[in-house]
């Protein structure tokens, strides 16, 4: 794997390790918010957020099935922001714009997931009818044209 990939992946999954220990760390000061907004048991909810920030974090980091632990972190991510960045139900402006902001980075973030889980690994077989890789299109017209036609064709398989 090429270094860039790697340190990525490397600060990606330290981002939501380090999220999963703070969370863990500082689940009472967390407490009120998530009682804000209406779920039961605050303190376990919290506690349980944790699991897969951990599992996923450590997977990415570790390069342990990084494709299970981006799955971790976007089920994280597919639920939680919904619920406690539901910035559509605040009436206070600067609230709405905070957690809207908050939102649509967890949205980055879950797409930036997608996109771990759709690269392949070393060993691991590519199922039959999938699309194979395509070179990054090289400077110039015609190459690009070139990629963009053998892409399409691709897909029409």
């Amino acid at each position: 794997m090429k270094a860039p990939f790697v340190i990525g992946r490397l600060l990606f999954g330290g981002f939501f390790l380090n999220s999963g220990i703070e969370h863990l760390r500082h689940r009472h000061a967390m407490e009120p918010y998530v009682e804000s907004k209406g779920l039961p048991a605050p303190e376990l909810m919290v506690t349980l957020s944790a699991v897969p920030l951990l599992a996923g974090g450590a997977s990415l980091v570790l390069g342990i099935k990084p494709k299970l632990g981006a799955l971790a972190i976007l089920g994280f991510l597919g639920a939680a922001s919904p619920m406690m960045h539901d910035f559509w139900n605040s009436e206070d402006p600067q609230e709405r714009a905070r957690s809207r902001s908050d939102f649509m980075t967890n949205m980055a973030l879950a797409g930036a997931a997608l996109s771990l889980m759709s690269i392949e690994q070393k060993g691991e077989k590519r199922r039959e009818g999938t699309l194979k890789r395509t070179p990054a299109p090289q400077v110039g017209a015609s190459s690009l044209i070139e990629t963009v036609r053998q892409i399409s064709r691709e897909i029409a398989v």
